[in-house]
């Protein structure tokens, strides 16, 4: 088999459908058609029944996109996140970002540390509430041993 062979043979291998991609990722295989949809995420290829055929790029990718999610970003956004974390390549060597990209990658990187403070918080609350419950259930058990 020629080099160039066993590296066609090799990528086939390396590809994953979307069923393992949906456990690898904790996505809904539903999910992840929308995000293609959307142009979130793009298959790297099809099998020759048609099936979507994806790659551990393309597994970071939507789990870059999970984790978007819980920070507020919407669907454009995402887009353009996804676009400056992975900029277009020049001859195998990602292009670098401009004045202008690298500012709306701070701008993401803020909001995103603001959104993280936010939901500390809101954790914060939620588990002092979760703290009272169980001492009020703790205190109706003890009184309920020995009324």
């Amino acid at each position: 088999m020629s080099p160039a062979e066993e590296v066609r043979v090799h990528r086939v291998d390396e590809h994953m459908r979307i069923g393992e991609v949906s456990a690898r990722t904790g996505l809904s295989l539903r999910t992840i058609r929308y995000y293609e949809e959307v142009g979130l995420v793009t298959p790297s290829a099809r099998s020759q029944g048609g099936f979507r055929l994806y790659t551990e790029p393309d597994v970071a990718r939507l789990n870059l996109v999970r984790r978007m999610k819980p920070l507020g970003f919407q669907l454009d956004e995402m887009k353009e996140l996804l676009d400056l974390l992975y900029p277009a390549q020049r001859d195998g060597v990602p292009a670098p970002l401009d004045e202008h990209e690298l500012r709306r990658l701070r701008e993401f990187t803020e909001r995103a540390e603001r959104r993280c403070e936010q939901l500390r918080a809101t954790l914060d609350t939620a588990e002092d509430f979760a703290a009272m419950l169980r001492d009020s259930l703790a205190r109706h058990l003890e009184r309920a041993r020995h009324p």
